[in-house]
């Protein structure tokens, strides 16, 4: 529960499941859960959305991802990627395989062809899910970030700058101070992800585009799973 986070982020990975209330355009849309669990030798990362309100809520929309990977010293390392989205009676699915052996990654399912030749895997290289995770685990105030997202087909750097002054925020009616963590982009789309001290997800994640609010995932509890 969110009484309980702790004055300093822990520096292990631990298994936690969070909920998240979902906003679209400052409309609430529905909710969602990200997870991250031991799997079978690995651990796995899932975010789970899904529509309860407007058109998107009648049609069941509902997009889930999942990541298995390994912790490497303090790198998480992708080993596999699926992704999963439901409106009415469509569903999409898009699988991918990280070889770090032949340091090859492919995708497979509904994808661009262009999108499914394989991308030369290099040292660092994470997911979108595991990019989360990464800014969590690095965040300070004043620091700059810098990532190889590689995640459906696609391989580029992602920045992000963390501000120098903490923001407040609240969270299930309680207020903290949170790290403002802004992802460097050109053009008209923005990120911005809020970090906490001593909570393993981030306490809110906005999308914006020219300058207005699309997705807004907002944390409602977290828990650590046993």
């Amino acid at each position: 529960m969110l009484g309980a986070l702790l004055p300093a982020r822990a520096s292990a990975l631990e298994p936690f499941v969070a909920d998240y209330q979902v906003y679209n355009s400052g409309k609430v849309l529905g909710d969602a859960t990200m997870q991250v669990v031991p799997s079978g030798g690995h651990w796995r990362i899932d975010l789970d959305i899904r529509a309860e309100h407007g058109m998107l809520g009648l049609a069941g929309a509902a997009a889930q991802q999942s990541t298995v990977f390994d912790l490497v010293g303090e790198t998480y390392r992708p080993l596999s990627q699926a992704l999963l989205r439901k409106v009415a009676f469509s569903k999409r699915r898009v699988v991918g395989v990280y070889d770090w052996n032949k340091l090859s990654a492919h995708w497979t399912g509904y994808v661009k062809e262009a999108r499914q030749k394989p991308i030369a895997l290099q040292e660092g290289d994470m997911s979108g899910l595991l990019i989360n995770l990464a800014v969590i685990r690095d965040a300070q105030p004043g620091k700059t970030l810098s990532y190889r997202f590689v995640d459906g087909g696609r391989a580029r750097p992602h920045q992000y700058v963390v501000a120098q002054e903490l923001e407040s925020v609240s969270v299930a009616d309680m207020g903290y101070s949170a790290m403002r963590v802004n992802r460097v982009q050109s053009g008209n789309e923005e990120t911005v992800i809020w970090v906490v001290e001593g909570v393993p997800t981030p306490v809110r994640i906005l999308q914006r585009e020219n300058g207005q609010d699309t997705y807004d995932l907002r944390l409602v509890e977290y828990r650590g799973v046993p």
